[in-house]
């Protein structure tokens, strides 16, 4: 049953992340970024007050990779993207659902976004954490946890965004999800990742156990290939069966050289240990030649987008293009993986299916993987890459009794490594039992008095608005 709220009070905080080892992905290279933290207070109509929280790595150049902007430009593009929306979220003191507070704000906050040079794909980041903290909110003065007031649509999900669908196809879909007690963890092969030997793919101590991993490709097929045909050299000594998916992070700019490598896939037998577990192909192609591209030719492959994810009709037009998947993350908004969780679920028949995948990398221990892990737990997925503990040392930055606060709250999701808390993996799976805590997956907050303030970026005025 939706409840109605009122927004009462946003803050912002800001936490460093520091790698333990750099990530490639595409043309950019990761060491440290700053994760973002959202403290969220609401009035629940008739119960009171309560308070919800959020967290999210804000991830240089992947929100916007125009080659022109600074990896610290793109991230000031977060920053105001989550300014903007706090300011929209607060200008109204009435009651409304959940969901109905999105809703009445999206489009506003893309025009916003708009008339500063930030990108679709950056300005839905804002909204996604403040919907995040507004829910964990929610569930708490509800008293309920998320698997169970997602099934009663305690948000008021609707089909507002998403004419293709019916209220009925959501509640529908929502109310007969259940909690997947395990997920899978996707383990990620960056592009400068060992490859061979002791830290390898193969290596146990550096893959956890995974049963899927995930390839980034760099947009060459040839050189593409030739490091294929060495990471499957490695995940064939495994002892046990395995899947892979590859993404290409928009490299492939020319559709010429993306068939080049597909036509390898199909044909060269020294790719075999890849091609023949391959589950689908992710953004191969730029976002903002994705809707002009259609993939249906392409051999027999699947393929999925995610940085051309960038509003709720992106899975409808993708889908004509002969897209089969489209990723759930919660930074794009938890909203949209359910509407396009309900559209995969519709639109499947027993000789097309259509699929949800998470996609994921950057989430850090704590509130951050937690709630993304419930999302795709909620609707359905099965495995999700997952490797924000590899990137980065167990908790990083964070303060230690914080971190061992969460550890005694999700004893099942973390454990203990030295005088570390880290994320714990068993048999290359993460639990959710601890997840259903009344709140958003989580059973305790940050340390509020621990954060940094938040670093209010100056909105950008463009030159033609200038004049």
């Amino acid at each position: 049953m939706p409840q109605r709220l009122a927004v009462r009070d946003i803050t912002l905080f800001e936490r460093p992340v520091r790698f333990a080892r750099p990530f490639r992905f595409g043309a950019v290279v990761v060491e440290a970024a700053s994760q973002v933290f959202v403290r969220v207070e609401i009035e629940i109509e008739g119960k009171g007050r309560a308070v919800g929280a959020s967290a999210e790595m804000m991830v240089p150049k992947w929100f916007d990779k125009r080659v022109q902007l600074s990896p610290e430009q793109t991230v000031d593009e977060l920053r105001r993207s989550l300014a903007i929306a706090s300011q929209l979220y607060l200008t109204s003191s009435g009651y409304d659902t959940a969901f109905g507070h999105h809703a009445s704000r999206i489009a506003v906050q893309i025009e916003k976004c708009a008339k500063e040079d930030i990108p679709p794909l950056a300005a839905l980041f804002g909204p996604a954490e403040i919907n995040k903290a507004i829910l964990d909110a929610l569930l708490r003065g509800a008293g309920t946890n998320f698997f169970d007031g997602m099934a009663a649509n305690i948000t008021g999900i609707d089909a507002r965004l998403s004419p293709d669908l019916s209220n009925d196809d959501i509640m529908r879909f929502l109310a007969q999800s259940r909690r997947r007690e395990r997920v899978a963890i996707r383990h990620t092969v960056g592009l400068d990742d060992t490859v061979e030997g002791a830290g390898g793919v193969a290596d146990r101590e550096e893959n956890s156990g995974a049963r899927y991993f995930k390839l980034k490709l760099a947009g060459d097929p040839e050189s593409d290939a030739a490091r294929l045909v060495r990471i499957g050299r490695e995940l064939a000594t495994l002892p046990y069966a395995y899947s892979v998916t590859l993404d290409a992070n928009e490299q492939y700019a020319d559709p010429g050289d993306l068939r080049s490598l597909v036509d390898r896939l199909s044909r060269d037998a020294a790719l075999a240990p890849i091609a023949s577990r391959l589950l689908y192909i992710e953004q191969p192609m730029p976002r903002d030649t994705t809707q002009a591209s259609p993939v249906s030719g392409l051999g027999a492959c699947d393929f999925i987008i995610d940085e051309a994810d960038d509003s709720y009709n992106a899975f409808v037009a993708a889908r004509a293009l002969g897209y089969r998947g489209i990723s759930s993350k919660a930074c794009k908004g938890m909203y949209k993986s359910v509407i396009n969780a309900t559209r995969a679920a519709k639109w499947s028949t027993s000789s097309e299916k259509f699929f949800v995948t998470g996609e994921d990398l950057t989430c850090q221990a704590g509130l951050s993987v937690q709630q993304d892990l419930a999302l795709g737990a909620l609707i359905g997925i099965t495995h999700t890459e997952r490797n924000g503990h590899h990137y980065v040392d167990g908790f990083g930055e964070t303060p230690a009794d914080e971190a061992i606060a969460f550890l005694t709250a999700h004893p099942d999701l973390y454990t203990r490594a030295g005088n570390k808390a880290r994320l714990a993996i068993h048999d290359g799976d993460l639990l959710t039992g601890s997840l259903t805590a009344p709140g958003f997956a989580t059973g305790v907050h940050p340390l509020w008095p621990t954060m940094q303030a938040f670093q209010q970026p100056k909105a950008r005025i463009l030159q033609e608005q200038s004049i």
